[in-house]
């Protein structure tokens, strides 16, 4: 709400002190222009003035993007082989699988294909992913497709295939296996 009934007494203000909100334009305060507010200084909006909070705001936001596109310092590893565990609900059983890059393996009544396994090496914080397709083998043997997505080693809950009877999660991505790789024609 603007007060006080003549022109003269609104005119264009600025923050000096503010960096993470820039307000440029007409803003007047009751107390009047030029007059010191909380930590907020009101200056007239002058060329200079709006010059100089341009200036730091480019500053601040080239700051914060070349911070935000800064290059990792470990580029990922990719897997040969992408390490399950599964659950059978109805038994009880959790038992630990090994399946290759774009191979399918049947646990129970799930169909699961990993498309990528990535890591990182042992000297950075783990971040282990995979894209994984689980298809689910119905009672008249159909196939249909339950899961199309990432999983995280380190987030089992985050993406986990939950089925009725078989819950699965990736466990890890490894370069090899005690299981024989498949044979390529």
């Amino acid at each position: 709400m603007l007060r006080g009934g003549a022109a003269g007494h609104l005119s264009p203000q600025l923050p000096v002190s503010c960096v993470a909100g820039f307000m440029i334009g007409k803003r007047s305060t009751r107390f009047g222009p030029g007059v010191t507010s909380g930590a907020s200084q009101m200056l007239p909006a002058t060329p200079a003035t709006l010059a100089r909070t341009a200036r730091i705001a480019l500053a601040a936001l080239a700051a914060s993007v070349s911070i935000g596109l800064s290059p990792a310092n470990a580029e990922r590893i990719s897997n040969p082989v992408a390490e399950f565990t599964g659950v059978d609900k109805i038994t009880g059983r959790i038992i630990t699988f090994d399946v290759y890059i774009d191979e399918t393996v049947q646990f129970g009544a799930l169909q699961v294909t990993p498309r990528v396994c990535y890591s990182r090496p042992v000297t950075e914080e783990p971040k282990t992913d995979s894209f994984v397709e689980v298809d689910e083998i119905t009672l008249d043997r159909k196939i249909r497709r339950i899961f199309t997505g990432w999983m995280f080693a380190e987030s089992p809950g985050l993406n986990a295939v939950e089925h009725a009877v078989y819950d699965v999660w990736l466990k890890s991505c490894k370069q090899s296996s005690d299981v024989p790789a498949p044979e390529t024609n």
